[in-house]
């Protein structure tokens, strides 16, 4: 167990450092790429505490990362100059506000039941966005300027490619870190005891409300920074990242890296990206038809996905 620890945190230290150095030899694609990578496997980490830990299939994960990124968008629009963390600020009040009143409501249900109410909340708030063209731009979205990485008094630096990449590699790197320590708490252990016998948590006295009201709520959090992050990124907000369709990547980044791990989903994310990067080439179209068949194939034969399945050829 020791050994496994000990590598596992080793890897860690290797992937982390490989990534520090990405933006100082790819060419400006791939670094803008990776980041993209990493925002993404923000996203696909804060579904994992539902999906991965708690077993409860979210399907409207996109309104946390799109309010997110409107929370951001609507701060650096309203204050000159541009303040990053008054974006921030705004970006997660967002996405923790919505995140409460879709925890309690979605919360009551459970299975099939909670995954078509988180939906239906999805679409709600894509209406909403889409339709109240005043303050969200409707279809065109919001566009607004980078703010610069400061602290007053102290420094301010302009968000360069490679500064917002290392930027971003931060604050994955802090979040990570922060959902592990979560996930192996005595709270943690609570919300996989819920994803394996509900009724029986229950019989024991927890209250399983309370810790699935409090897993959607820190969940949508994370997933808010994400869209905080992605908004900074591309100096945009637009509704198409509310709607439903961002929720099934997002559960697609899940299965394919491995659910319950944290590290599975970001990976699952990457392979994802990369396939569809590569397929989107040389078959401009129908690019999906390729990944949709990998993917059914993963399902089928690595039904773990990538991390299990590596797990398991590294253990025997």
């Amino acid at each position: 167990m020791r050994r496994s620890v000990t590598t596992y945190w080793i890897g860690f230290c290797v992937v982390l450092a490989l990534l520090v150095v990405a933006p100082l030899v790819l060419p400006e694609f791939w670094r803008r790429f990776v980041t993209e990578i990493l925002i993404w496997g923000l996203l696909a980490m804060s579904l994992d505490i539902l999906i991965g830990y708690t077993g409860m299939v979210s399907f409207g994960h996109s309104v946390f990362f799109g309010l997110g990124m409107y929370g951001a968008a609507a701060a650096l629009l309203a204050v000159k100059p541009a303040n990053l963390w008054l974006a921030l600020l705004a970006g997660l009040t967002a996405a923790a506000v919505v995140a409460i009143f879709v925890a309690y409501f979605a919360t009551r249900l459970r299975d099939i039941y909670f995954a078509i109410t988180t939906l239906v909340f999805s679409q709600i708030f894509y209406v909403i966005i889409f339709t109240w063209t005043e303050v969200t731009g409707g279809e065109n979205g919001l566009s607004f300027g980078r703010p610069a990485l400061s602290i007053p008094g102290l420094f301010s630096v302009p968000f360069t490619t490679e500064t917002l990449h290392w930027f971003v590699l931060a604050v994955v790197t802090v979040s990570f870190l922060i959902l592990r320590r979560v996930t192996q708490s005595p709270f943690g252990m609570v919300l996989q005891a819920i994803r394996e016998n509900e009724p029986r948590t229950r019989a024991i006295g927890y209250s399983v409300e309370r810790y699935k009201i409090v897993a959607v709520m820190l969940s949508g959090v994370f997933a808010g920074l994400a869209g905080v992050l992605y908004a900074i990124q591309n100096k945009f907000a637009a509704p198409d990242f509310v709607f439903f369709l961002i929720s099934g990547e997002v559960v697609v980044f899940n299965v394919m890296g491995g659910m319950g791990t944290l590290v599975g989903p970001v990976a699952g994310a990457a392979f994802f990206l990369l396939l569809r990067e590569g397929f989107s080439r040389f078959w401009t179209e129908y690019y999906l038809i390729p990944v949709g068949l990998i993917f059914t194939a993963m399902v089928i034969f690595m039904p773990q996905g990538l991390l299990g399945f590596l797990k398991r050829r590294l253990n025997q």
